[in-house]
Order: structure tokens, then C-alpha cells, then sequence
């Protein structure tokens, strides 16, 4: 019960947020959390302290994966529903837990565990576990293991020719 509330006040956060970036800020000045949880708090919303289970961090990319791990064990301990029904699954499978967005295709491939794959994502010919991808990427030929990738990004694992950007690893 406590996740459900969870995940409401997470999305009625993220709705007061975007509303605080459509605001044009002047140079030098910040978003901020903060914003978003005024403008609940002056629509009634009440924020108590509550009992931390866990401390987890994410501070790099290691423990970022090693967090997602964890917060998605978590959740489906709570049996949060973490699969979109929108999934296209074609000769593939999806190993418990992963949290896969709206949207996302799935082709001769095998995702998790502990994986969350981002809306509007495909997949294919590739392994994944232990990871986080972002939205609207497209995946080809991989095999990826405690990796991150970000928004809009194109990885096909068989390439010849690569481009990173800033603060970018492959190993």
C-alpha cells in the first residue's frame, strides 16, 4: 500500500516539476525539487517522515546499477506492477524483476534480471542484465551486463565505428 502512495506522489511531483521547467529561468538561476514540492504542499499535500528501510545511493554509474537493482527487488516484493502492457515481446524473454516502459519492443533478445528499460525502447538480438536504459533507444547485437544508457542513444553491439560523449565508458 505505502508504494502505491509512493508512486502517486512521485507522479504528482513530476507534473508540478514540469511545470517549473516550462517557466523560463534567467541565466544563473536553478530548478529546483524544492519548487515542485511547495506547489503540492499549497495544494494540501502533507509530507511526514517515515522510516527509512534502505539507504541507496547514486553516485556513479556502479551503484546507480547496483541501486536499480535493488529498488526493483523491492518492488516486486510489493508486487508493484513493473512490465507496461504495451510490451512487444517476439522470441523473447524477460527475467523477474525488470521494469520495462510503455512502448517498448522486444525482438530475439533476454532482458534481466534486474534490468528497467525505458519507454519507446527496441531491443534486438541482445542480452541484457543487471542494467538501465533510458527512453527511446534502440539496442542491436549486444550483450550488456551492469550497463547505463541514456536517452535517443543507438548501440549496436557488432560496430565498427563509435562516438561517446561526455564522461562516456566502454570496457
Amino acid at each position: 500500500v505505502i508504494g502505491i502512495y509512493y508512486f502517486k506522489a512521485i507522479e504528482v511531483l513530476k507534473e508540478k516539476l514540469e511545470k517549473v521547467v516550462q517557466q523560463q529561468l534567467q541565466p544563473g538561476e536553478e530548478y529546483q525539487i524544492n519548487h515542485g514540492i511547495l506547489a503540492m504542499m499549497e495544494e494540501g499535500y502533507q509530507f511526514k517522515p517515515g522510516k527509512v528501510a534502505h539507504w541507496m545511493d547514486c553516485g556513479n554509474p556502479e551503484i546507480t546499477v547496483e541501486t536499480n537493482s535493488k529498488l526493483l527487488g523491492i518492488l516486486a516484493e510489493e508486487q508493484q506492477p513493473l512490465i507496461a502492457e504495451s510490451v512487444v515481446l517476439e522470441n523473447s524473454t524477460i527475467i523477474p524483476p525488470c521494469a520495462i516502459g510503455e512502448g517498448v519492443r522486444l525482438v530475439n533478445s533476454t532482458v534481466g534480471p534486474n534490468v528497467s528499460i525505458g519507454a519507446y525502447t527496441e531491443v534486438y538480438n541482445t542480452q541484457i542484465e543487471d542494467s538501465i536504459i533510458q527512453n527511446h533507444s534502440k539496442i542491436e547485437n549486444g550483450s550488456l551486463k551492469k550497463a547505463m544508457i541514456g536517452n535517443y542513444v543507438r548501440f549496436n553491439g557488432s560496430f565498427t565505428t563509435i562516438s561517446l560523449g561526455d564522461y562516456s565508458e566502454l570496457k
